[in-house]
């Protein structure tokens, strides 16, 4: 049994993209109801929190300074030491009602992330990939809930997770960032909840927090259920694996949804919770791009700071 342990309690109301900061030993992550950034040093135990303008989704460290940050209709980049928010580029503008949801970084700096329909009803979100380039890819599409972004080890394979279907899939990543070979990796049966974020591993296993399920599970690369984890909270969003040897695993969680009888009974949702690993997850890479080069493109937003 894992020890699971509370490492800052009840920080979010929908907790979400924790991501892993080599560059700084910090884990990043956010609430996107309570429109929050936070980061988390578990050296120190050090916590720190900014206003956003809007529902943040993710915050995404960039190689040479600053956070690529979710927004709805839009990505944005957020400067941790002034503050600032800058527009930099807009998100299916034809769909006012969606906003960005998870998103991870693959080897190569590149920037996989979602969309979905705010009030969790219409297909109308998509999976998409970004270089740096003026417009995003699109590589998948018709979704209520996107999520779960995740890159296997050797950078071939994509999983993308199709919340509101319970079903996670993969694809083939093709050397220009496009999709090919979708299929079906594995099926969350009703009883263990939906399926929300995930994470791979070094030996390619993949982790996936359980929205409603009280806890994470693990795959194999063949899709054979090799453990489950359970928190003091049902809804788990994601995990990430940090620390210096990576073989910390991270969770957010969210009190958001829970009748008040049942957020009551669980004191700790919302909370941020680690527990430790045999098998440390993979590195997280920092996104390649130029910040001061889309900084001469970008609009700075209407809230200028944060």
């Amino acid at each position: 049994m894992r020890n699971v342990r509370c490492v800052w309690p009840r920080v979010t109301e929908l907790g979400e993209g924790p991501i892993w900061s080599s560059a700084d030993d910090a884990l990043w992550f956010v609430d996107i109801k309570g429109h929050q950034i936070h980061r988390f040093d578990p050296a120190t135990t050090g916590k720190k929190s900014w206003s956003a303008p809007d529902e943040v989704s993710f915050a995404a460290p960039c190689r040479d300074g600053g956070h690529v940050i979710g927004l709805p209709g839009r990505l944005a980049l957020f400067n941790p030491s002034t503050g600032t928010v800058e527009d930099l580029l807009e998100v299916e503008p034809e769909w006012p009602g969606n906003r960005l949801n998870d998103a991870c970084v693959d080897a190569k700096g590149r920037l996989w992330f979602g969309s979905m329909d705010n009030d969790e009803s219409r297909p109308s979100g998509a999976l998409y990939c970004w270089d740096g380039a003026a417009s995003p890819r699109l590589c998948d599409r018709d979704f209520v809930i996107s999520n779960g972004p995740a890159v296997s080890p050797d950078g071939r394979t994509l999983y993308h997770t199709d919340t509101r279907r319970r079903t996670i899939f993969r694809f083939e990543i093709a050397a220009d960032g496009s999709v090919e070979g979708k299929r079906t990796f594995i099926e969350i049966p009703e009883d263990a909840g939906w399926p929300d974020g995930t994470a791979l591993d070094a030996e390619g296993r993949l982790w996936v927090a359980l929205w409603g399920g009280w806890g994470i599970r693990c795959y194999s690369p063949s899709g054979e259920l090799v453990e489950t984890v359970r928190l003091p909270c049902a809804h788990v969003t994601k995990l990430a694996f940090g620390g210096q040897d990576l073989k910390t695993a991270f969770v957010t969680t969210a009190w958001r949804g829970l009748a008040p009888d049942c957020r009551e009974a669980q004191p700790l949702a919302g909370s941020l919770f680690a527990f430790d690993v045999d098998t440390p997850g993979l590195p997280q890479e920092a996104l390649a791009i130029e910040p001061s080069r889309l900084r001469h493109a970008a609009t700075p937003s209407a809230s200028g700071t944060i």
